[in-house]
């Protein structure tokens, strides 16, 4: 049953008897928590400093429209994997959404990310997908680019100069917070173009939104009597009261379990300034990108646009714009930047991480990976099948048959 820590929660619970601690109620921490629950029927203490669980894909509803949000920014379930697709779908039925993306630059909008209606829209022509290729293989070679030595040069190898001034220039300053080309050319090691009319962002077969929302799914997936789910509770303010051998899945920032011994490493944030417009429908899709550096935000987020099976009140609609910077202390974590000094930083913790005997690292910030939701499960079910299950139990880990067993 879920509680509010209150202060004298680490003085008066005894810990000594405590085997199984998760820190982080995120995707990857809630699925290790219900295997443990559910799978190996071993009692398990679920921590997080927030107080709601569900990480950056938590979503509730907004009180004044009745609309419900994701209090973190957009977040869209797809994924390619069946046995993923399985697993998420016992604690939740999805509705049909399917993901599209428009662009607003220079005055005008145009379907994301780029394909044929894009470039058509874009050059006032109709191309066949084969005109497409060879007009863009043309842009391409008129910079003649070879070997591209920042980001900026990358993108514009990739699909030529008018593009990218359009649609990938500005946004990616602001995103950034820096000239392009003063990035490094990794960032974008390639953009998607489809020579089709597939508007969709996501090609992935299974995608969609929980019908009752990212809040009642996690609900659901920790619901299990042996979850022990405290939030409002930072994990070292009891770490040192947790016997030797208890076994941790720690999914907070890595280089804060280490005390930043090794330096600390950089992301990306965002701000969410919401705002509610008098108008049933304020731009007619879930998300629209700003592409123009003029324009201080990156996109909007219409949440009403996510369920198109429920019947919103039709006064008033909730958007969200979202500003990006770089993180500071107290921000809450999105993007890994991942420059050189942060690979050798990351490089460190990883030698420091495998002397730990009884605390395995996961999640996006425990890895210092970008995760999309199906990529945190996946991992997290990998973990738990090849590491904790055959530790606790003492069996060997056999290889199934498809990447990951169905459960």
């Amino acid at each position: 049953m879920t509680r509010v820590l209150k202060i004298w929660y680490k003085i008066f619970v005894d810990f000594s008897n405590i085997k199984f601690v998760v820190v982080g109620a995120g995707f990857f921490g809630s699925t290790v928590a219900e295997r443990i629950a559910g799978d190996l029927g071993k009692q398990v203490l679920l921590l997080d400093r927030r107080a709601h669980i569900g990480g950056n894909s938590y979503s509730e509803v907004d009180p004044e429209t009745g609309i419900e949000f994701h209090a973190y920014g957009s977040h869209i379930f797809h994924t390619q994997n069946e046995s993923i697709w399985r697993y998420v779908n016992r604690f939740s039925t999805f509705n049909s959404y399917m993901h599209h993306v428009w662009t607003t630059t220079q005055g005008q909008v145009y379907p994301m990310p780029i394909h044929l209606a894009t470039m058509n829209l874009f050059y006032k022509k109709s191309f066949s997908p084969s005109e497409a290729r060879e007009f863009l293989a043309l842009e391409i070679a008129r910079d003649a680019i070879a070997q591209p030595q920042n980001l900026e040069e990358q993108a514009v190898s990739l699909i030529g100069r008018p593009l990218y001034d359009a649609f990938i220039a500005g946004y990616t300053a602001k995103q950034w917070e820096t000239d392009p080309k003063l990035l490094p050319a990794s960032i974008i090691t390639r953009l998607p173009v489809r020579f089709d009319y597939d508007g969709r962002y996501f090609g992935d077969p299974y995608q969609g939104i929980p019908l009752d929302g990212y809040g009642s799914l996690f609900r659901r997936m920790l619901s299990h009597p042996l979850i022990d789910i405290q939030l409002g509770v930072d994990f070292f303010d009891i770490r040192a009261l947790l016997p030797q051998d208890c076994l941790i899945v720690y999914t907070g920032p890595i280089d804060r379990y280490f005390n930043d011994v090794a330096g600390k490493l950089s992301w990306r944030t965002i701000d969410l300034k919401r705002d509610v417009a008098m108008v049933p429908d304020y731009q007619g899709t879930s998300v629209m990108n700003y592409a123009d550096k003029e324009v201080p935000f990156t996109r909007i987020h219409e949440f009403r646009h996510f369920h198109p099976e429920r019947r919103y009140q039709q006064e008033k609609t909730l958007i969200f714009r979202e500003y990006s910077r770089f993180a500071q202390n107290g921000d809450e974590p999105y993007y890994p930047i991942n420059q050189e000094f942060d690979k050798k930083i990351l490089a460190a913790y990883m030698d420091l991480k495998e002397k730990e005997q009884n605390v395995y690292f996961g999640g996006r910030l425990g890895s210092y990976k970008y995760l999309d939701m199906h990529q945190a499960i996946g991992a997290a079910l990998v973990m738990y099948e090849r590491e904790i299950k055959p530790r606790v139990t003492g069996e060997a880990w056999v290889r199934p048959s498809s990447v990951l067993p169905v459960l």
